[in-house]
């Protein structure tokens, strides 16, 4: 075997994922079977330090970023017995309020209207991570945290991996499951297509004064689509989008003032806001990788495609890119193709395009729609939600996209 610059000869492995965040470490735990049935090699290559207190009584913060867990993705989370413990700070979507300011028009998506129970599930992203990397550190992986990838190099059979704490790996099949931050897409030549929304999200929890009843909001506004999602208690998880630049007083409000805001906006509909946490903002653009795989290397999650958070699908897209990966790897392994060949990564990609191509049309379509300022359009914007109101089928159609149950 060749050596590293520095002398070493890099240690082999199968699998390598760059990025342990949620995307990265649900890919972890998915490969649990094959590690444990064909001997896999995996290591994870995380540049954050792990929280030290992973086994410490959780104490949750109302500051705490949540994500929507569709009910499709907590079937997959439910195959590899992750659910029950993410269930314990899991707060259901039982139905969805769809509305325009200033138009009668609103429709309702109904988990009843399936025969389920909810819609999805809103989960604070912390306890996401510490299920995650609980199952993660029961499993035999090579873990290089805190570690960055400071050189990567294609070779034959895979790529040569330089890491931070003077590791070097040699992967069958590089993963790059790091949002796409870590500038290796670049350093590979990867292009990526960018579209700004100019645009920034305004996240932040908020407390209601009456029980949400697993109530979701979508309500679009001339001041940007305000989102709010339940989660226990009588908080709810809002993500108000802004025109670029137009967040920044909201920002530096007083948390009293930001709420008289936030009701003028919003209605009533969910009651009153009587309690604002931390804001964060994020600006917001929709960012496709123009090549999701190449010999040896697949891309998953905003590495791959970075989408609005209109549609609440990204993560949920990305999920489901976790799974088909792991299917693809499977099915090359009975034909005796090894993770990164150009075989199992074909048949990676043909699972992946029909349903990325149309969860990214969706949600760009929606912020189009209700980001055009035009009187006709708001008419037809609100006949379309009277009538998806009044159409069972074509509701029970959006509901069951909602749920990730139907690509």
């Amino acid at each position: 075997m060749s050596e590293s610059a520095g002398g070493k000869a890099p240690r082999r492995v199968d699998i390598a994922i760059i990025g342990g965040g949620l995307v990265g470490a649900s890919l972890g735990c998915a490969l649990a079977p094959l590690i444990r049935r064909l001997g896999l090699t995996v290591a994870v290559i995380e540049a954050a330090p792990l929280p030290a207190e992973l086994d410490a009584p959780w104490q949750p913060s109302f500051d705490a970023r949540a994500s929507a867990i569709a009910q499709g993705s907590v079937r997959h989370f439910a195959e590899l017995a992750l659910w029950p413990a993410m269930a314990e700070q899991a707060a259901p979507i039982r139905c969805i309020h769809v509305s325009e300011q200033g138009r009668l028009g609103a429709t309702r998506l109904r988990a009843e209207e399936l025969g389920g129970e909810a819609l999805g599930q809103v989960v604070p992203n912390a306890w996401l991570g510490r299920v995650l990397h609980r199952r993660l550190g029961e499993l035999p992986l090579a873990w290089h945290c805190p570690a960055r990838v400071e050189a990567i190099q294609p070779v034959a059979g895979g790529h040569r991996l330089g890491l931070s704490d003077g590791a070097w790996l040699e992967a069958g099949l590089t993963v790059l499951a790091d949002g796409g931050r870590s500038g290796l897409k670049e350093r590979l030549g990867i292009e990526s297509r960018e579209r700004p929304y100019d645009q920034v999200a305004l996240i932040a929890s908020v407390e209601v004064d009456r029980p949400h009843d697993g109530m979701a909001y979508e309500r679009f506004t001339t001041a940007g689509p305000i989102a709010l999602l339940p989660l226990k208690g009588q908080a709810m998880e809002l993500v108000w989008t802004h025109a670029a630049g137009r967040e920044r007083p909201r920002l530096a409000l007083e948390d009293g003032d930001f709420l008289a805001q936030l009701q003028a906006a919003f209605g009533d509909r969910a009651g009153r806001f009587r309690r604002v946490g931390r804001r964060h903002a994020y600006p917001l653009s929709l960012v496709t990788a123009r090549e999701t795989t190449r010999p040896g290397l697949a891309m998953l999650g905003n590495a791959a495609h970075a989408l609005h958070p209109v549609a609440g699908q990204g993560f949920n897209l990305a999920l489901r890119g976790v799974m088909d990966l792991v299917a693809a790897i499977e099915a090359g392994a009975t034909r005796g193709e090894a993770p990164g060949s150009p075989a199992t990564l074909a048949d990676f990609e043909a699972r992946r395009a029909g349903d990325r191509h149309g969860v990214i049309r969706f949600s760009d379509g929606l912020v189009r729609l209700f980001g055009l300022d035009s009187p006709v359009l708001s008419h037809a914007r609100a006949a379309g939600l009277v009538g998806l109101n009044l159409v069972g089928p074509l509701r029970r159609t959006l509901a069951r996209r909602a749920m990730g149950v139907e690509r």
